[in-house]
């Protein structure tokens, strides 16, 4: 009987420690795993046709080049110039107005023309724009529309263009002086506009 008692704690004991052994194995330390950071949003690249249109619109409102017939092409986030100018400097400035935001290169072809003022002028006496389209009231109301579009000076502005016998009226209400001087501005730039008659308000 002793023998077997023996035999038996024997048993006991190794089972219990195989048991914690097993219990330790089956227990492996676990880690929390690290939050798997997101990337970046990037921005959409802007369409070529958008660009086009910001940089045309930069240029026929631009104090150096809003009188010259300069064309802008972009392709693949390259703007192409086009077009004559009179002086070296506003081909500079055409090349300048062109690098906006998504534009990755510009190439500058616009040509130096002392001359082109004077054939800008004769187009004018037949009334016609830089462009060689016809100057009407209503391509002078289209046109000036056109400009205030897009200026930042103009934004939140309500402004009726009225245009008769190529003589400009503007009325309604603008954010600020500055807006209203913009406005002013741009409108007597345009092609064929002889006078312009300001009476916009600020707004308050």
């Amino acid at each position: 009987m002793k023998l077997n008692h023996l035999h038996r704690a024997l048993l006991i004991g190794a089972l219990m420690s195989f048991g914690g052994a097993s219990a330790a194995i089956a227990a492996p330390q676990t880690t929390t795993p690290k939050p798997t950071a997101k990337p970046a949003a990037t921005a959409p690249k802007p369409a070529d046709s958008d660009l086009r249109d910001r940089i045309a619109h930069r240029l026929d409102t631009n104090a150096m080049l809003h009188k010259y017939d300069v064309k802008v092409a972009v392709t693949g986030g390259v703007a192409t110039l086009s077009g004559t100018v009179a002086t070296a400097a506003q081909k500079t400035e055409a090349g300048r107005v062109a690098h906006v935001t998504g534009i990755t290169k510009v190439d500058n072809q616009v040509t130096v023309d002392a001359n082109v003022d004077k054939s800008l002028m004769e187009k004018a006496k037949s009334g016609l724009s830089k462009t060689g389209e016809t100057i009407t009231d209503a391509w002078i109301t289209t046109k000036v529309h056109y400009h205030f579009l897009g200026e930042d000076a103009l934004k939140g502005s309500n402004i009726d263009v009225d245009t008769s016998n190529h003589v400009v009226t503007l009325k309604g209400t603008v954010k600020t002086a500055a807006g209203k001087t913009r406005a002013e501005v741009l409108a007597k730039q345009t092609d064929g506009v002889t006078k312009v008659i300001d009476q916009l308000t600020i707004a308050k």
